[in-house]
């Protein structure tokens, strides 16, 4: 194992430079798919390396469960620092547990409820609320339901209304929560992914926005609903919901909807400093699943060849 176990744990740093490249010099839909297929990848082989050092460690506690020769000095030697990392990554791995399982519920919890609330509203795709207080967001599950309040709607001019929905929709229809989830459950399992957290959150809104501005042919009109939104909506009910305008940096999001449309690129070149960003997370996310996947397959040889049949 060596090193190599603790590669994972580290390697997200590789990713900063990217995560902020990628926010303005690639299509926001190729953004926020390489930035949550990275992260993912990045946190799964962290919390892996964490479970294998967490074996060493709880192996050489008093009275655990396992087996006797998992503790034995040859085992243990496979770890660097196996008395402080395998000690250390048992609480590490509680807290990542209990982090991401609090995402999971909350997020769980606001979804539930929200579906129980519009269970008697009319409208199999759109549930209009009298409400006074502004808001729209998307609500996932099945097909997907748009919630927008009067007070928002009121606040909006016809074309501008037609931009939130046709951005709602965009939303609904590619599944951004399964990309904000993602993110937000990588960020939990490592902190270092963070940046990266941030970054899937603006550009899963500005592939909305640009999604809005197709739809509706005019990117002032979206620009403008987006402006009036952010100043009249509170934030949604959980950071895994997507809003018009609850998340994602709003000044950068309507300057860039003013701008010319960004090119649909499926790659960046490698030639450019995105494109060096890109390759060098991508790297990064190899490496690590490469290392990730050593110290399991070497763990487990030596864990069999330690236990007495």
């Amino acid at each position: 194992m060596g090193v190599f176990v603790f590669l994972p744990l580290v390697l997200p740093l590789s990713a900063w430079p990217v995560a902020r490249l990628a926010e303005n010099r690639l299509h926001p839909r190729t953004a926020t798919r390489l930035l949550t297929a990275v992260a993912v990848v990045m946190a799964v082989c962290s919390t892996l390396c964490l479970a294998l050092l967490m074996v060493v460690g709880t192996a050489q506690l008093p009275g655990n469960p396992l087996p006797d020769g998992w503790s034995d000095p040859e085992v243990r030697a496979a770890v660097p620092h196996d008395e402080v990392a395998g000690r250390a990554a048992i609480p590490a791995l509680a807290v990542v547990a209990a982090a991401c399982a609090r995402t999971l519920w909350r997020h769980r919890r606001v979804t539930r409820r929200a579906r129980r609330a519009l269970a008697g509203v009319p409208g199999p795709t759109v549930a209009v609320l009298p409400d006074s207080a502004p808001y729209a967001y998307a609500l996932p599950g099945g097909r997907g339901r748009i919630v927008v309040s009067t007070a928002l709607l009121d606040g909006l001019a016809p074309a501008e209304r037609r931009a939130l929905f046709a951005h709602e929709r965009a939303h609904l229809t590619a599944r951004h929560h399964r990309h904000l989830l993602a993110a937000h459950l990588a960020a939990r399992a490592n902190p270092f992914l963070r940046p990266l957290r941030t970054a899937v959150v603006y550009t899963a809104e500005r592939w909305a926005d640009e999604e809005a501005a197709r739809a509706v042919g005019d990117r002032r009109t979206v620009a403008r609903a987006i402006g009036k939104a952010a100043l009249l909506s509170p934030r949604t009910p959980a950071p895994t919901l997507a809003a018009l305008a609850a998340t994602g940096p709003v000044p950068r999001r309507v300057a860039a909807l003013l701008a010319p449309a960004p090119a649909a690129r499926t790659w960046p070149s490698a030639f450019t400093a995105v494109g060096l960003a890109a390759w060098g997370a991508a790297a990064g996310a190899l490496v690590s699943a490469m290392s990730s996947a050593n110290s399991a397959v070497t763990l487990v040889l030596i864990l069999r060849a330690a236990t007495p049949l």
